[in-house]
């Protein structure tokens, strides 16, 4: 179940009940499904199971308006609040297949598993900004339509496709899509910002948008009036109208960046300094401080606090309008800004220029302090805990969009070329050696975009993609097997020409293709898809993993199992944890440590009737 923490301005009272308006200390509170009608005459326990996936939060995005809560099990809900004057709960269902969830200051957007963006608002749609619309269909290119991101900004959307083009669609009145507004003031069809984005970043007020290319670049567009674009104090323009290059940007790798009306906070991470994560801000200092007192801000320049340990780091941070809440390594949630109803945590509404740690509730999570995420609304702010299990389907279609690794290509009706993974199809498909040909024949007769469906639905194993397409293609594929099976096959498959990468040890060589630990590993995944791509086919292991702990590793990195026949001891569970973390593994649900301990305890039972973990 999962752990939801709120304060601020509460405009949710059927779901935070008997609260006042203004909560001031952090409160737990336990989400239920408000729609008491609901599936009255269904089982109940497939009502009960049902209601437990809606539980397991994985993202909740706030705005002006409404707050969208996502959950595991890919639906989502809204709330909307008074300025609407509707307090009952809205669901939202796309396919059921929603991965993430945007919330501008008059739009949002919902991203679904299959790489399209729905959104809504009335510099989206203004006929009808209530519907909700498919805006990726609208790009021109058809070959650009498959989503990686999207990101809300307060009138516009921002999408990021999987050939790393980024777009904006809706309001451009102070050049946030990089286009002079006397030229274009909005656009209801997606236009074609930049090339080679790896990252796009925005928020729910700010009427401006960064870009950030492979290179470690950054570029601004949009409204300056602050100083929050940080081009510097020789900037005079208010309005940015075309993307401009930054130039003094802190060193290190930028993780994230918050945009909000007049402020801008980035998060960086640099492998030589202690702490590793320092933050820095630039725009107007009033209410939110930028962690600074008493002064303007017109480049990144670092927000300095004792809070912030050498032996602690920064986990993850949000902004509201004009505040700000950060979370460390070591459990502290540490907040600055505005404090009118509370937003801050600190029990009264007084506001913070400068960093000042709030007191939490006892977490019942406290060991898995990486699970938790913050997420500022306009006036408030929720802290809740979400493991990052990998979804193995998600992996394979990410994949699939990203090129580097794509080894066979297939031709379309229309000329088109279509490049894919061998070795997956390989195991997706029959074993006949006749269907790759017939695969080939049927992508040969279909558009770019039917192909791309066609590839989804191998790599996702879900048939609602394209039930007409599916059924041209069943015959021929191994849909119904899961991809845990397919990877399991490929572990057990004796060709090594299949098996590109390895990894050295002191007593033996272990190889692995690159396309499964790019999926299971965020070291290799980092490794093989880097800018400066190191194009050797082995590396040494440095790890404090002995060779029957890497075994384990083995096979659960292809099988998500652990074998029988393995006994368990506390050193290896030991041994394992510490890989888990040096090779920054995707986990799945269930996670590798606690199958060990599982294991451990059903190893253990018949001498010992307590459980040790």
């Amino acid at each position: 179940m999962n752990e939801i923490i709120f304060f601020g301005q509460n405009q949710y009272p059927k779901l935070i009940k008997n609260k006042p308006n203004k909560i001031t200390k952090p409160i737990q509170f336990k989400f239920e499904n408000e729609n008491e009608n609901e599936n009255e005459n269904e089982n109940e326990n497939e009502n009960e199971n049902e209601n437990e996936n809606e539980k397991q939060i994985k993202q909740i995005s706030s705005g002006y308006f409404s707050t969208i809560f996502l959950f595991e099990n890919g639906k989502a809900i809204e709330y909307l609040t008074e300025k609407y004057s509707i307090l009952n709960v809205e669901k939202i269902q796309i396919e059921e297949n929603i991965q993430k969830v945007t919330v501008g200051g008059e739009n949002e957007a919902i991203l679904t598993i299959e790489g399209n963006v729905f959104a809504k608002g009335k510099d989206i749609n203004p006929n009808n900004p209530k519907e909700l619309i498919n805006i990726s269909s609208l790009i021109e290119d058809t070959n650009d339509r498959i989503i990686q991101d999207v990101v809300s900004g307060y009138t516009s959307i921002y999408l990021l496709t999987s050939n790393q083009n980024a777009y904006g669609i809706g309001d451009n009145y102070y050049g946030q899509l990089g286009i002079d507004s006397e030229t274009l003031q909005r656009t209801e069809k997606p236009i074609l910002m930049m090339k080679n984005v790896s990252k796009i970043f925005s928020g729910n007020t700010s009427s401006f948008v960064f870009l950030l290319n492979s290179n470690q670049e950054l570029f601004v567009c949009g409204y300056n009036n602050s100083g929050q674009a940080g081009l510097g104090e020789s900037i005079e323009e208010t309005q940015i109208h075309k993307l401009t290059k930054i130039q003094n940007i802190p060193k290190g790798k930028i993780i994230d960046i918050q945009c909000r009306s007049s402020y801008s906070i980035m998060l960086i991470e640099n492998e030589n300094q202690n702490p590793k994560r320092k933050l820095y801000s630039c725009g107007y200092y009033q209410f939110n401080g930028l962690g600074k007192e008493y002064q303007n801000t017109y480049e990144f320049t670092e927000i300095k606090s004792s809070l912030f340990e050498n032996d602690d780091n920064i986990l993850d941070f949000s902004c509201g309008d004009l505040h700000t809440l950060i979370l460390t390594k070591k459990g502290k949630l540490i907040g600055f800004g505005d404090n009118e109803y509370g937003q801050l945590g600190t029990g009264n509404t007084e506001n913070q220029l400068i960093p000042i740690q709030i007191k939490l509730p006892k977490l019942r999570f406290n060991e898995n302090i990486f699970n938790y995420h913050i997420s500022c609304g306009y006036l408030n702010s929720f802290l809740y805990y979400s493991p990052s299990f990998s979804n193995l389907e998600e992996d394979l279609i990410n994949l699939f969009r990203r090129k580097e690794f794509c080894d066979i290509s297939f031709k379309t009706k229309n000329g088109e070329i279509i490049e894919a993974h061998k070795l997956i199809l390989k195991y997706r498909l029959n074993q006949n050696q006749n269907e790759f040909e017939n695969f080939k024949e049927i992508i040969s007769k279909k558009s770019i975009q039917e192909s791309n469906q066609i590839f989804e639905m191998i790599y996702s194993n879900n048939s609602k993609i394209n039930p007409k397409l599916y059924s041209e293609i069943k015959e021929i594929i191994n849909l119904n097997e899961k991809i845990e099976e397919t990877m399991k096959r490929i572990y057990l498959n004796e060709n090594e020409n299949e098996k590109d990468f390895i990894i050295e040890r002191k007593e033996k060589q272990y190889k692995f293709p690159k396309l499964i630990l790019i999926m299971r590993s965020e070291l290799y995944r980092g490794m093989f898809l880097s800018v400066t791509n190191d194009t050797s086919n082995k590396v040494r292991d440095y790890s404090e993993l002995s060779n029957k702990s890497f075994q384990i590793f083995e096979y659960w990195i292809y099988s998500n199992q652990i074998k029988d026949e393995i006994e368990i001891t506390k050193e290896i569970i030991n041994e394992i944890k510490k890989g888990i973390d040096y090779f920054q593994l995707n986990q799945t649900n269930p996670n590798l440590f606690d199958l060990l301990t599982k294991k451990f305890n059903n190893q253990n039972q018949k001498k010992n009737n307590c459980l040790i973990f």
